[in-house]
């Protein structure tokens, strides 16, 4: 796959980085920016060899097949859908959009074009989590009752304003709650029942702390926990009837503990052959040679609904981002 980075901020040079480390499985051949000399700077750094002073060049570039997007959140919608316009499949940054709406429109235009997308939700496709899954799917600790996920750290003063910034679709929930939340979708595999919650809502107009409380169909239940501002880990558990299964770091997921309710706990460990980015890369390029639009491993659905519950939070938070008042 020949990729183009549309932005230059701190995630796309992870991305360029584990293109890199993939030793020639895929090509980094473009990248664009609003400023030449930001997307020249980047490219050199990279030994990329064509570089954009615009975000529409670079998605008329014959150079790429496809665009990783990595602008802020409120970009994604329109960025997306310029890249599907101008004929590139597109991986673009969790959150896919700020809102259902948007996505379920974007999904509608990679099949009309023909085209795949699908989000960057990087964590989904680590090896790890994927046998997790299968342990769950084999009955390993009976049938799932109760799940938790928790996320928070410190940022620098300087990163404030575009963390919390209403105008870019921020706060904590739509920055890192969004792996927490994915995280129980990801083994609940539903939309909750009911949800409740309790939020602080920061000077911007954003939330920078929450803890959420989740209902699922049989009774199930689960708790997620995000902050930007605290320093929490990164933990999180899946209890059943027959056991459970821990996680000290669901982000960067590489081991596990297994505690069978009747028997000894074990460990898996399944380091990255990169740094955890390539994963969700390998599969843009799967589903793109088998002629898919969407991804069977990170659904639409899974996108949509993840997206549809974080509408819904913000909804009872009566928090609404900037350029959603103006509409």
């Amino acid at each position: 796959m020949k990729w183009g980075i549309l932005a230059t901020g701190r995630i796309t040079n992870k991305f360029a980085e584990t293109v890199i480390g993939m030793k020639g499985e895929d090509t980094l051949n473009a990248v664009g920016s609003r400023r030449l000399e930001a997307a020249s700077a980047f490219a050199d750094k990279y030994g990329i060899e064509h570089a954009y002073g615009s975000y529409e060049e670079l998605c008329s570039s014959p150079y790429v097949d496809a665009v990783y997007i990595a602008t802020p959140n409120s970009m994604h919608y329109e960025n997306a859908k310029m890249c599907l316009n101008a004929g590139k499949h597109v991986l673009c940054e969790k959150p896919f959009t700020t809102n259902a709406a948007e996505a379920e429109e974007l999904y509608r235009l990679a099949e009309e074009k023909g085209l795949f997308i699908m989000e960057a939700f990087w964590t989904r496709f680590l090896p790890l989590l994927l046998e997790m899954r299968r342990l769950i799917a084999d009955g390993v600790i009976g049938e799932v009752k109760h799940a938790r996920c928790d996320y928070g750290f410190v940022t620098d003063e300087s990163r404030k304003g575009r963390k919390f910034d209403s105008g870019l679709g921020g706060g904590a929930l739509l920055d890192i709650g969004i792996y927490n939340l994915g995280f129980i979708h990801m083994i609940m595999d539903a939309a909750p029942v009911h949800f409740s919650s309790e939020v602080n809502i920061n000077e911007y107009g954003t939330d920078d702390f929450s803890s959420i409380l989740l209902e699922y169909p049989g009774g199930r239940t689960a708790c997620v926990t995000t902050a930007i501002g605290l320093e929490m880990p990164r933990e999180a558990a899946v209890f059943g009837t027959k056991g459970s299964i821990s996680i000290p770091d669901h982000q960067h997921a590489k081991v596990m503990t297994v505690r069978p309710n009747n028997g000894e706990p074990y460990e898996i460990q399944m380091p990255f052959d990169v740094n955890g980015f390539e994963y969700q890369i390998r599969e843009v390029n799967r589903c793109v040679k088998a002629g898919m639009n969407t991804s069977d491993v990170l659904r639409k659905t899974d996108s949509l609904t993840v997206l549809a519950l974080m509408d819904d939070i913000r909804k009872s938070w009566d928090m609404k981002f900037a350029y959603e008042e103006k509409a």
